[in-house]
């Protein structure tokens, strides 16, 4: 930026009737690593796929940037990134190639790497994706060492409506963070999705990355409202609770996940709101960041 620029934008900025945000320029490194640091490796993961039924739809791009970091959420180098293309073995509905920008011309004949990529997660310790609720049980279908590792989400691990933002798109928070990018093609979803993870939040001025291991490292219970009254499905629905119908060795019952050690507390929401006579112990699974965000759960 010239200084030319620099003074434009002081002086639209200064009438408090502007804000000027820069495109984001990616950076190799965020802080030169200290040696007396515990130095970890994780990466930044963005799929894009056909569509969103996990069923029936494939993932077309895969993108992975690792990248050193320690436990007090400050990121030092960005390594290698690993990003390519793959023929889902279908015609790329029109929609997806809309927003992806990926055509079955590009895809043709194309494929993932997994022993790369697999090699990759030999190296990490966690995996974060910006909806891991999506990505992961994608990524377990394409190959099973995505289930052998801890998952962080930059969405469901950071509470960003409790830090003043309204929305959790990563473009978005871009915006609220003073920058903008091209999205909806992988490496730059995920290297945006790092310089998020570099900067402070807002309100309580934690490093973002931080909060999200901090969180990423909780026990979660999945609690089970089984026999719950028919007539209190639209209280569960409030309160957090989600359906599931039974089948393939699951239960049939309203359930909710929570930190562990709010269980005791909705176990009494639940004795005096819900149930018409106090229930002593219900179904509760435990889970961590090997297990959370993926469908075996």
């Amino acid at each position: 930026m010239t200084g030319k620029e620099e003074e434009l934008i002081e002086q639209l900025t200064a009438t408090g009737n502007y804000k000027v945000i820069k495109r984001f320029e990616p950076v190799d490194h965020y802080h030169v690593a200290d040696t007396a640091k515990d130095i970890k490796v994780g990466i930044f993961l963005d799929t894009e796929t056909t569509g969103m039924d996990l069923g029936s739809d494939k993932i077309i791009e895969l993108a992975m940037v690792p990248f050193e970091f320690d436990s007090d959420g400050h990121i030092y180098r960005l390594l290698p990134e690993y990003n390519a293309l793959q023929d889902p073995g279908m015609p790329i509905p029109e929609i997806a190639s809309k927003i992806t920008g990926i055509t079955d011309e590009m895809v043709k004949g194309q494929a993932i790497d997994l022993a790369s990529v697999s090699n990759m997660l030999s190296e990490a310790v966690i995996v974060i994706a910006h909806n891991a609720r999506f990505d992961r049980p994608f990524c377990e279908n394409l190959l099973d060492d995505f289930k052998n590792i801890s998952w962080g989400c930059s969405i469901q691990d950071i509470n960003w409506n409790e830090e003043g933002m309204e929305g959790v798109k990563l473009e978005y928070l871009a915006y609220k963070y003073g920058f903008f990018f091209e999205g909806h093609r992988a490496t730059i979803d995920c290297l945006a999705g790092i310089e998020i993870l570099s900067r402070q939040l807002p309100a309580s001025g934690e490093p973002v990355l931080k909060r999200l291991l901090d969180n990423a490292r909780r026990v979660d219970v999945r609690l089970w409202a089984e026999r719950a009254p028919f007539e209190m499905k639209d209280e569960l629905k409030k309160r957090g609770y989600r359906w599931s119908p039974g089948g393939n060795g699951k239960r049939k019952a309203w359930y909710r996940d929570l930190p562990e050690d709010l269980l005791n507390e909705e176990m009494i929401y639940l004795n005096e709101h819900i149930y018409p006579r106090t229930v002593g112990v219900l179904p509760a699974d435990r889970f961590t960041a090997k297990e959370r965000y993926s469908q075996r759960i």
